[in-house]
């Protein structure tokens, strides 16, 4: 309910297609008008950015059931209207969740939905395109192509491993003119990656300290001169703090450009959106999405962060 105690309409958009889409929802809707919502469904053949746009005005919050890539599609719409959002973490992932602190079980996030606050969150921006967590080209671009629906279904997070192992066998270093805060540099890198984000990849940090409202980009580019030293950099990549490393040059930035002699593809929260050139910026506070406090959230108040 309000803080008045009244009744709000929301938008309930679940994305059939992400890994717990089908699942039975009984018991979320159940917690949501316990919670004081009444949901508005739309029509089963109406995607979520065109449900928002279409209900906008009849609705107080708009109530997402997906993976980070129902997200994703649904952030320009969300963005238009200025509605707030609630997420029911139903993907494969969920990196935006877990960047967030929300619970994974879906019923936990419905009583968490009806019941906390919207709170502003960035949005990272490459090409027109919005993203979440993390852009990036070149290692994780390939992964993404490689990566279907069929595989994330079917072994959840583990199929980004099996997906991994296959491209890495075909990774190779590729040149990138990077500009940034008044700075020309030429690199030789395996991947470049933009995050906005904390969590991408089914559990990687984009840096240590990252939060989703912190108003900076964190970009980090992986300079290693063979595929297996990658492998060495896993346990680093998973704790953000890769940026320790001799072979990954990683800073902070509100604004970048990447080009590349080839034209290369730019994964954006697990989807191929866009392609190099890709000029990259982040939009602060750009939308409000219910989650717990931001002193709750991974990342805020860490404090030191271990040595690579």
């Amino acid at each position: 309910m309000s803080a008045h105690g009244e009744r709000r309409r929301a938008l309930f958009v679940v994305n059939p297609k992400a890994r717990s889409g089908g699942s039975p929802l009984e018991a979320v809707r159940e917690a949501l008008r316990a919670g004081g919502l009444d949901l508005v469904e739309p029509g089963p053949d109406q995607s979520c950015r065109d449900a928002i746009r279409a209900r906008a005005k009849d609705v107080d919050l708009v109530i997402l059931g997906g993976g980070d890539g129902t997200l994703n599609g649904a952030a320009p719409a969300i963005v238009e209207t200025g509605l707030p959002m609630a997420i029911l973490p139903l993907g494969t992932a969920n990196d935006l969740a877990r960047s967030l602190g929300l619970p994974l079980d879906p019923l936990a996030a419905a009583r968490l939905a009806a019941s906390e606050e919207a709170r502003p969150v960035d949005l990272g921006w490459v090409n027109g395109h919005y993203f979440f967590n993390v852009a990036s080209i070149g290692f994780s671009a390939e992964l993404a192509g490689d990566l279907t629906a069929e595989s994330k279904r079917k072994w959840g997070t583990l199929g980004y491993a099996i997906a991994a192992v296959r491209v890495l066998r075909r990774v190779r270093p590729f040149s990138v003119v990077i500009e940034h805060d008044g700075v020309v540099e030429t690199i030789t890198t395996i991947q470049a990656s933009v995050g906005n984000g904390r969590y991408y990849g089914g559990g990687m940090t984009v840096e240590a300290d990252a939060t989703v409202d912190d108003g900076n980009l964190d970009f980090y580019s992986l300079e290693v001169a063979h595929w297996w030293r990658l492998l060495a950099l896993l346990p680093a990549l998973r704790r953000g703090t890769q940026g320790q490393a001799e072979d990954v040059r990683a800073f902070k930035t509100t604004e970048i450009v990447l080009r590349t002699k080839k034209r290369r593809p730019v994964n954006t929260d697990g989807e191929l959106t866009t392609f190099t050139p890709a000029h990259f910026r982040i939009f602060p506070k750009a939308v409000r999405i219910v989650s717990p406090p931001r002193s709750l959230r991974p990342g805020v108040g860490a404090g030191a962060v271990p040595a690579l």
